[in-house]
């Protein structure tokens, strides 16, 4: 029997920011490398406007009982129904909420998928979707998302097919 999981609800122990008073969140962007070296990103659907509302990264806020690393860890199963290894953040971006009147402060992490899960806490919620680095950043709405995805492409994404392309070129 397997496990349920739960996506954490409430603000009893969310970080906010001391620079801007706002929440502090986490996101990432999950990743994987296909058989010819090519990298994909996942991204999923806005819960709120669905797939019209372009396509989004993993993330949410970041509580007081967890690293950065859980934190984007946590957000990728429940919002996008897949785990995986963590690197270092790509950086840090602050950007207004569309909800709220606040400006929010948020780091983003690469995370290489390791296993997909057939199911998690956000699925009847938001679609995934594999697509290219380039495609994310065309259909992403908003602007940090589509810095994060850019500086992504530029460091991880380039260095993994990098690293890809020369298993192959010593497997010849």
């Amino acid at each position: 029997m397997a496990a349920v999981m739960v996506a954490r609800q409430g603000r009893e122990l969310q970080r906010y920011s001391d620079s801007t008073g706002g929440r502090v969140v986490v996101g990432c962007i999950p990743y994987r490398l296909r058989a010819g070296g090519e990298v994909e990103v996942l991204v999923i659907s806005s819960q709120k406007k669905g797939p019209a509302g372009g396509v989004l990264i993993p993330k949410g806020g970041w509580e007081l009982d967890e690293s950065m690393d859980e934190a984007a860890r946590r957000e990728a199963a429940e919002e996008a129904g897949v785990v995986g290894e963590t690197g270092p953040a790509l950086g840090r971006w602050c950007y207004r909420s569309r909800s709220y009147d606040a400006t929010y402060e948020g780091f983003v992490l690469p995370l290489r998928v390791t296993a997909e899960l057939d199911r998690w806490p956000e699925m009847g919620a938001r679609r995934r979707e594999w697509v290219s680095p380039a495609e994310a950043v065309a259909r992403c709405p908003h602007a940090w998302m589509r810095e994060a995805l850019q500086r992504f492409a530029g460091t991880v994404a380039g260095a993994e097919a990098q690293a890809a392309a020369a298993l192959l070129g010593s497997a010849l």
